[in-house]
């Protein structure tokens, strides 16, 4: 056993582990039943998996150079995936599209 082969290993457990939850955040995408639940998966769901698809690149490359352009792409994911379901959840809400199993006490609309 090599310190290579313990990082290919490693890699590919993270690889796996980040393509599983971006596939159950899509499960959510097509299971959920309105718009901000659905953004809540996209929001969540795909920040954790690209990150840990990202790591995985981290680890199989190394701490060189490109490393740390894979650690700056994480950053941005970070920065941009949350504010992007954010907004999308926004734009519903601003459109009054409507929610799903909302009480009349719950609606802040109807105040």
């Amino acid at each position: 056993m090599t310190i290579a082969w313990l990082s290919d290993i490693l890699s590919s457990m993270v690889a796996f582990l980040g393509a599983t939850v971006m596939l159950i955040a899509m499960i959510g995408m097509a299971r959920f039943p309105d718009v901000y639940c659905r953004a809540h998966a996209l929001g969540k769901g795909m920040t954790l998996g690209i990150t840990l698809m990202l790591v995985s690149l981290w680890i199989d490359l190394g701490p060189q150079v490109t490393g740390l352009k894979v650690v700056a792409a994480i950053f941005f994911q970070f920065l941009t995936i949350p504010v992007a379901s954010h907004l999308i959840a926004q734009a519903a809400y601003r459109r009054h599209l409507p929610q799903h199993n909302v009480k009349p006490l719950d609606d802040q609309r109807s105040r």
